[in-house]
């Protein structure tokens, strides 16, 4: 019996589940090459998508040795149509056509047809399939895991004491700058936001006013009206922000109002007849980056000012989000 060659094609960004059984059923052949989608067509569908060699080296570290190549992708089709060595193909329901197109481009060229292998979608907890969009769009983990939980809606938590001396180190990067003139170390993060960044979220007054100050509006701003925990004596121009939400979180806490205030906060931001959104809080909104991070999309910057030092800038990533979830895990009822 001949050698049974499998192709598969497509982006791969953030290696997840469903890429995993994907390629699972391709290994029922003897050899398996995955074309993956070159950075020029991947940028277009979003910049966020991590490069071509970081995509193609997540495949060979789960295939971990078996007969699995990596390929770049650089047009619709790659070499399905013409691969006189491939047997089979694999897809996901709603790309079968496509491979029946492959296949009558083969006939046409007195090419067998390849044997589709379609694979069903891996459904995520929320009952949808896994998707890498999804997975950039912040939702999800990897393995469908959504990063917000039930729980997280039903009740207050409060912070663990244990916990305090580790917030109050910063978390992301810090730029340092007077405390009289937070405009300096302001102008100097937003300097270094990434080019690509699809939302930009302030917390504090006076980072949100400093930002204010040098031309730039937050896509969303979270303010308490307090700096160090005293009063803030400064006045806020609240006329750039196109939404107005308020919310409860007393000091210390983690309220559902808070969280469904800020995922409004997002969700407005980011549709098309939305704008600037000033998300003023009825208590204080220091622990509020926490929430935040977990509900924002990948590649998302939230800023906040760091007492005396200057202000953090952390950019929403994986590992940002799996360490809010530890840190909220941690949190307790009473």
């Amino acid at each position: 019996m001949s050698a049974t060659l499998c192709l598969v094609g497509g982006t791969f960004d953030c290696f997840h589940a469903g890429h995993q059984a994907l390629l699972e059923a391709a290994l029922d052949c003897d050899s398996v090459e995955v074309w993956v989608t070159s950075d020029a067509i991947a940028a277009e569908k979003d910049p966020r998508i991590k490069p071509l060699t970081e995509r193609q080296q997540s495949i060979l570290d789960w295939a971990d040795g078996r007969s699995i190549s990596t390929h770049t992708l650089e047009d619709t089709w790659g070499p399905a149509p013409t691969r006189a060595e491939a047997t089979h193909i694999v897809c996901t329901p709603e790309t079968q056509s496509n491979c029946d197109k492959i296949n009558q481009m083969r006939n046409e060229g007195n090419l067998g047809s390849l044997k589709i292998i379609v694979v069903n979608h891996v459904l995520a907890h929320d009952g949808e399939p896994i998707s890498s969009s999804k997975i950039r769009q912040g939702s999800i983990d990897r393995e469908g895991n959504s990063w917000i939980l039930e729980k997280d809606l039903e009740h207050s938590v409060h912070m663990p004491t244990n916990l305090d001396a580790e917030l109050k180190e910063p978390m992301g990067t810090l730029f340092p700058g007077p405390e009289d003139t937070p405009e300096v170390a302001i102008q100097a993060a937003v300097e270094a936001i990434p080019a690509f960044s699809p939302c930009l979220v302030a917390v504090g007054d006076v980072t949100v006013n400093a930002l204010l100050e040098i031309g730039w509006v937050p896509d969303v701003g979270v303010v308490d009206g307090l700096t160090k925990r005293t009063k803030w004596d400064g006045e806020l121009d609240t006329s750039s922000f196109v939404g107005h939400l308020t919310c409860e979180n007393p000091a210390g806490q983690l309220t559902p109002d808070l969280l469904e205030c800020a995922d409004l906060a997002l969700e407005f931001a980011f549709s098309e007849e939305g704008g600037p959104v000033l998300l003023e809080v009825d208590g204080e909104e220091d622990l509020a980056p926490i929430l935040i991070h977990l509900l924002a999309p990948l590649g998302t910057v939230v800023l906040y000012g760091q007492p005396s030092a200057g202000v953090v800038l952390r950019v929403t990533d994986e590992s940002t989000k799996a360490r809010c979830r530890a840190l909220l895990n941690t949190f307790e009822t009473r």
